[in-house]
């Protein structure tokens, strides 16, 4: 993964107003992640962040493209960061942002629908490595949010609640939250791009999942549907605070057992609320 676009979409529902945010890779047009959100703060940059570090391998260079918006370069900047120690012994280590990891903010001036002015900026790294990850991803000549705005009109054009001035507008957000799974990951497994399929890039018929090696065909929305993931390993939660000193008794150990008389008959009661009654 090289470079990076992200947006979002002002969604008009029934008495709401909902932010849609999604990233993709332009290499390989593939959907990497989406949020949605009633509020557009910097909780939805990082969750959608935070989702496209996951996808990211650690410490390798990368460009992020995105809009205006304040939130962006900061969200970015605490997602791709590492733990390094950088002295020796005790101590808590810092957290430093990635080395090659390269911002770069692109804002458009309208007037009227129509695009007057494009101001492009490298908001954190360097303008050269900037250029050099742009030529190997094939996004452009320029800085650009062209590719990711293209999805974004993929997404209107096929989740009904995202058209605008429509009679269908949503209404719960866990609704529109999985149309929005639904329409991109049958984006990205089921249905051939058309610019990855022409002759000049794979010359056959190509989904975003199989233009990044994660399959080798196109899935049909049946298989989609009905394949089964494997759940996470468990991992044991860690610990906190001073280990024991002693081992504390288990609560379904009896400890003594009481001989009592009630109504006539000989009952053992013990610790842990069990009884045992026999006649005398």
């Amino acid at each position: 993964m090289v470079h990076v676009q992200a947006d979002e979409i002002r969604v008009k529902g029934r008495s709401m107003v909902v932010w849609m945010g999604l990233a993709m890779m332009v290499s390989t047009r593939l959907w990497l992640a989406g949020a949605v959100s009633q509020t557009r703060d910097r909780h939805l940059a990082d969750r959608l962040l935070s989702q496209v570090r996951a996808c990211a391998q650690g410490g390798r260079a990368l460009l992020v493209a995105t809009d205006g918006w304040a939130a962006y370069p900061k969200s970015i900047k605490r997602a791709f960061r590492e733990k390094i120690k950088e002295t020796a012994g005790r101590g808590r280590a810092r957290l430093r942002v990635w080395e090659d990891l390269c911002i770069v903010t692109v804002i458009k001036r309208t007037e009227r629908k129509r695009v007057l002015e494009v101001t492009r900026t490298v908001t954190f790294g360097k303008e050269k490595q900037a250029n050099e990850l742009l030529q190997q991803s094939h996004g452009g000549t320029v800085w650009n949010t062209a590719f990711i705005e293209r999805l974004n009109g993929t997404m209107r054009e096929r989740l009904a609640v995202l058209t605008r001035k429509c009679r269908h507008a949503a209404r719960r957000l866990r609704a529109l939250e999985a149309g929005m799974y639904l329409v991109g990951c049958t984006y990205n497994w089921c249905f051939p791009h058309h610019e990855l399929s022409k002759a000049k890039q794979l010359g056959y018929s190509c989904t975003p999942a199989m233009a990044a090696g994660l399959t080798d065909h196109v899935w049909s929305i049946q298989e989609l549907l009905s394949y089964r993931i494997a759940p996470t390993p468990w991992v044991a939660p860690k610990r906190r605070g001073r280990p024991r000193t002693h081992l504390l008794p288990r609560a379904n150990t009896p400890r003594r057992a009481v001989l009592r008389l009630q109504n006539g008959r000989l009952a053992c009661q013990c610790e842990t609320d069990q009884k045992i009654r026999c006649t005398i």
